[in-house]
């Protein structure tokens, strides 16, 4: 194994545990900030025309726009209806910029996303820590 290599599977393992170890709240902002990380890189890439580094972006962006609306319990909070709709409305536009490929749209999808990322930042930092009895219903996730 060179050391490229075991950099890459260390990290890879620090990764995985911070996942499986992070409270509810914390997987929660952890998704929001990488479907903004993923949203900027593919409009980067769309902007340079290098369509396979946007598609591979929005394809994970997908996925986490998919792993929020599958995760959100409507059940127990008032908005949550809202906040479903929104995450329909951003998987149909990320769609929508894989057929057309607009960059334009990407941006709109960040400038919808960028202020629940730091509304959910914001209420993160508000309940305690998870061994102090925080979980998942908090927030309205599962």
């Amino acid at each position: 194994m060179t050391l490229l290599n075991s950099a890459a599977a260390k990290l890879s393992a620090y990764n995985r545990d911070s996942v499986l170890s992070a409270s509810p709240a914390r997987l929660l902002t952890m998704l929001y900030d990488r479907l903004v990380l993923d949203l900027t890189r593919a409009e980067a890439a769309l902007t340079a025309d290098n369509w396979p580094i946007a598609w591979e972006n929005l394809r994970h962006a997908d996925q986490i726009v998919a792993e929020l609306a599958s995760s959100l319990r409507v059940d127990l909070w008032n908005g949550a209806d809202g906040l479903l709709q929104l995450y329909t409305y951003l998987a149909e536009l990320i769609v929508d910029v894989t057929v057309e490929r607009d960059a334009a749209k990407v941006r709109e999808a960040i400038e919808l996303v960028e202020p629940l990322r730091q509304a959910w930042h914001e209420a993160a930092a508000t309940i305690p820590a998870a061994g102090a009895g925080a979980s998942g219903s908090d927030l309205g996730v599962a």
